[in-house]
């Protein structure tokens, strides 16, 4: 069963990837980057359960804000010029 959906997963972020690299605009490209990010925390903490890791579920954590952090900073960057 996990198999199967971490399976789907990649298959969704394969899909993805087409966004990221035909995006018209570099919002499009910054949100398929977001959402591969997305998809790596799903991963990650999918397979902390797969093999009782609860090490993993931390890693996630951290990926998430790290994934989060970078994409606001990448578009205010973007938009104005400097970070701060």
């Amino acid at each position: 069963m996990f198999s199967i959906v971490s399976i789907i997963i990649l298959l969704s972020t394969i899909l993805v990837l087409y966004r990221l690299i035909k995006g018209p605009v570099v919002f499009d490209r910054v949100l398929a980057a977001n959402v591969i990010g997305t998809k790596a925390v799903v991963l990650l903490a999918l397979i902390g359960f797969i093999y009782e890791r609860p090490n993993f579920l931390d890693l996630a954590l951290v990926y998430a804000l790290t994934n989060f952090i970078a994409t606001t900073a990448f578009l205010k960057y973007h938009e104005f010029g400097r970070l701060d």
